[in-house]
């Protein structure tokens, strides 16, 4: 009922912003701000809370260019990069705040955005300030069917992702499998659109389909579900905490089928909750991590250096969007918003990590580079490459 509450309130703001008929969102402001000095990049992503070790990883990867390109002299004729951080904490009412904070403070351009149930309010607050967003991570159908033309995701969608699940299970043998989300729009996203395709495709039988409530500490009651209908295949498509104790538990319970999980999951934290060797042979639906890409190695090593530690989840992803948003302004010559959504709608094969880059016409990747992944010795490495 909480959650509920806070997407009513979500709804009503968005419509306090709404113009005419269309349903969509128009900007009530020009974006822009200071014509000299640094340049201010906002984001909102979680640094408290238990998503806190993803949003650091983010965070690094933002540092990381946003100090290359001052090196280079910035943009705009020298003028600097700075990044604004507020804390989303994975929480809607957080983030809205942390958005208008971040409005007020001056961005020209939002490059934050990690759970999706959290980054949907600030949608409309962006919007209405003509920030442009650039989402290097959070991917629920949800941020694409407001139809804002400010909002750009470099992220794969919840719906390539549930079919790069379906292939996989198609090609692995899967006869049926047991959906269970936690009833956060990212996640209820792929369960729903997984479950859609299972059943138009017919080759693979949805045995339970159910959520769970975030944030609790005993998921017998799930577990008891998936052992009574016998699923070849647990797809999770929650975040790691839940995940990771889900996994523990079934395997307590005597589970022995396989196990996937969606790309909230994949995270080392989610090897340590499950306990042991019970997550090895996992799956994971996912977009490129830093192991993954051919060629990473020195930007791994770079990042080891200055940080002192591995790069993470959406490290790349958060570094190629504080790129992606440098290359809009230097495009534009300006930082008003309007000027930076038409270079970001003009961009034809810049360079990301996840390859050349073109948006379609909703401001999504036309191939959303799904792969599969496995847990092995405790690490989530490569097991297959998906279209």
């Amino acid at each position: 009922m909480k959650l509920r509450r806070i997407m009513v309130a979500a709804v009503a703001l968005a419509a306090l912003t709404t113009s005419g008929c269309s349903g969509i969102l128009s900007g009530g402001g020009s974006g822009g701000g200071s014509d000299k000095g640094p340049i201010t990049l906002a984001a909102v992503i979680p640094t408290s809370g238990s998503s806190a070790p993803t949003g650091t990883y983010m965070e690094n990867g933002m540092k990381m260019a946003i100090d290359e390109i001052n090196a280079k002299g910035g943009v705009l004729d020298g003028r600097k990069l700075k990044l604004d951080v507020e804390d989303g904490a994975c929480d809607p009412t957080q983030a809205a705040a942390a958005a208008n904070k971040a409005v007020s403070n001056g961005a020209v351009v939002s490059v934050g955005g990690y759970c999706s149930g959290a980054t949907l309010p600030t949608l409309p607050i962006f919007n209405s300030a003509g920030i442009p967003m650039i989402i290097p991570a959070a991917n629920s159908e949800d941020l694409v069917t407001q139809k804002l033309p400010n909002v750009f995701l470099i992220n794969g969608t919840g719906v390539q992702q549930a079919a790069a699940a379906l292939k996989f299970m198609k090609k692995d043998g899967v006869a049926s499998v047991a959906l269970v989300d936690d009833n956060t729009s990212y996640s209820k996203d792929i369960t729903a659109e997984t479950k859609k395709d299972a059943e138009a495709d017919g080759s693979v039988k949805v045995a339970l389909a159910t959520s769970v409530t975030a944030g609790e500490s005993d998921y017998s009651s799930v577990v008891n579900q998936i052992m009574s209908v016998k699923p070849d295949m647990l797809y999770w498509t929650g975040y790691y905490q839940e995940g990771g104790l889900i996994i523990n538990q079934l395997k307590a319970a005597g589970y022995t089928g396989k196990i996937m999980v969606a790309d909230g999951s994949v995270d080392p934290s989610l090897v340590k909750i499950a306990g042991g060797t019970n997550a090895d042979g996992v799956f994971a639906t996912m977009t490129q991590t830093p192991d993954t890409i051919k060629g990473a190695e020195s930007w791994i090593a770079d990042y080891k250096k200055k940080f002192g530690s591995d790069p993470g989840p959406y490290s790349t992803q958060s570094y190629d969007a504080v790129k992606l948003a440098a290359h809009a302004i230097t495009e534009a010559k300006s930082t008003k918003g309007a000027d930076i959504t038409k270079a970001l709608e003009a961009v034809d094969g810049f360079k990301l990590f996840s390859g050349p880059l073109k948006f379609t016409p909703e401001h999504t990747l036309s191939n959303g580079g799904f792969q599969i992944l496995v847990v092995k010795d405790g690490k989530f490495v490569l097991q297959d490459a998906l279209s």
